[in-house]
């Protein structure tokens, strides 16, 4: 039986597959299986993979339902108790699964393992993201504050660098389908309101920006951060422990703020306005206010106030400077 189950969602990564399962086989730690979900692809992505020889690969092909159904459908057939995920256009470094690992040996109660992330751009830029709220590198641990931490600065779980016990999955149903935005963030916070999360700083994962197909680059008008409601939810049926209470009430003003920027640029700025309506923030009040002025505004406009956006995103990194920990 394999230690660690690698579930990899595809779908038309024909120029990046390959990559992506090479940095698997090339782990350090080589007791898994790879478990690859052909979610309906249309080029050369499977013959790609059929091309492996590792006796560890199985390649599942299914009709186009989208990326958390794929990655659910990995989860059902995992063999392992855990399951790391990685995103056909990503990659790890060798030591990835050792590290998660050594976290598994050491923090067995928490409920998904993650390590820090590296973002590539077009032009080969590397752009470490900004981690607030956590010891200073190197350090893994527990974290002390999830919510906290990602209220305020990047997030610190990515789908390519993080690796959840397969019963732990099964018991928040996995990723959200019928969206295809958040899907994972939203498995990330539900996790979190239960369960302490492991983390180490490394950088043990390439996020691949430039890759092509990456959800993050389309606009279209979209619901709501699925997470708002769970959140909400959990702090009137006082399921949520005190101290991190107004840290989620922040992050769920941070969710409203990025739903209604991905409705104001997707052309629908009526929604944007009534999830701005209901954003109830201490810190982040000027950037709803803004953005409530974009969505009143011609798209084209809107660039010039986001320029201004970034202005006053210099003002909070003042503000934040006064909260300990920043």
């Amino acid at each position: 039986m394999p230690l660690v189950s690698v579930v990899i969602p595809l779908y038309n990564k024909e120029p990046h597959i390959g990559q992506a399962l090479n940095s698997v086989l090339n782990q350090t730690f080589q007791e898994f299986e790879v478990i690859i979900i052909d979610d309906g692809s249309t080029d050369k992505s499977a013959e790609i993979v059929k091309n492996f020889t590792d006796s560890r690969i199985r390649l599942i092909q299914q009709e186009n339902a989208g990326v958390s159904a794929a990655r659910n459908r990995g989860i059902e057939e995992a063999k392992a108790d855990l399951v790391a995920f990685l995103d056909a256009d990503d990659e790890w470094t060798p030591s990835f699964l050792a590290t998660i690992l050594g976290l598994r040996n050491k923090y067995p109660e928490a409920g998904a393992y993650a390590t820090a992330y590296i973002n590539c751009y077009h032009d080969e830029k590397f752009i470490k993201p900004r981690y607030h709220f956590i010891p200073e590198s190197p350090w893994e641990g527990l974290l002390p504050n999830y919510f906290r931490s990602v209220a305020f600065g990047d997030m610190l779980v990515s789908t390519s660098a993080v690796c959840i016990p397969k019963d732990k999955l099964l018991e928040f149903g996995g990723f959200l389908e019928g969206v295809w935005r958040w899907e994972d963030s939203d498995l990330w916070g539900k996790i979190a309101l239960r369960y302490p999360i492991a983390f180490n700083s490394k950088n043990e994962s390439i996020y691949h920006k430039e890759s092509i197909n990456r959800a993050s680059k389309k606009v279209s008008p979209i619901i709501e951060h699925p997470f708002i409601e769970t959140a909400k939810k959990a702090i009137h049926d006082k399921l949520v422990a005190q101290y991190m209470e107004e840290d989620l009430k922040e992050y769920i003003a941070r969710c409203q703020i990025v739903s209604a920027t991905a409705n104001i640029f997707g052309g629908n700025p009526r929604y944007a306005r009534r999830i701005l309506k209901d954003c109830k923030t201490k810190y982040f009040s000027k950037r709803r206010a803004i953005l409530f002025i974009c969505a009143f505004i011609p798209k084209q406009f809107t660039y010039y106030l986001i320029k201004i956006g970034l202005f006053v995103k210099g003002i909070y990194r003042q503000k934040f400077a006064r909260i300990p920990g920043l």
